[in-house]
């Protein structure tokens, strides 16, 4: 998962390249399967007893029901949380991106003036620091997307 969220991230700083993860149906469909996945498995293993995960133990009776559904409110909106961080890294870094490389080619291509020839280099010596943040960024987006789908799963095979 970590192998493919990354790479797919890095193609997108590859100039005249598409980010998967930059699309918010892609996301959301790799974080449906894993929700999907962490159920099934969660119900093979518990059976009916992993829906206790809804439940926390020692809860006042009267309570219940309003606990029930926070706890079912929290815990679909994992998929959710997943797929929009990753998707709203992506699609800010990659933006940011490519919106300084079209200024910079479009300022170096401007011959109008010989007196600011020097600054017509200034773009490029910005978008090398900020290429080195996105590829900071897309390695800590999979780095985040997979321990987290990690935390989700042990959440369903120990049933916290």
């Amino acid at each position: 998962l970590f192998s493919f969220i990354f790479f797919v991230n890095l193609v997108g700083i590859v100039p005249y390249s598409f980010t998967l993860t930059s699309h918010i149906i892609v996301t959301l469909s790799i974080s449906l399967a894993i929700f999907i996945t962490i159920n099934i498995i969660g119900v093979r293993i518990h059976g009916l007893c992993f829906f206790g995960l809804f439940l926390p133990s020692g809860c006042p009776l009267f309570m219940a029901p309003f606990l029930v559904i926070i706890e079912l409110i929290s815990y679909l909106s994992r998929i959710f949380s997943l797929s929009i961080r990753l998707f709203a890294n992506m699609m800010a870094g990659h933006t940011l991106l490519k919106i300084l490389v079209g200024f910079s080619w479009a300022m170096f291509n401007n011959n109008d003036s010989s007196t600011l020839a020097l600054l017509h280099f200034l773009p490029f010596f910005v978008i090398v620091p900020i290429l080195g943040l996105e590829l900071g960024v897309s390695f800590l987006q999979a780095y985040v997307f997979t321990v987290l789908s990690c935390i989700y799963f042990n959440d369903a095979v120990s049933l916290h």
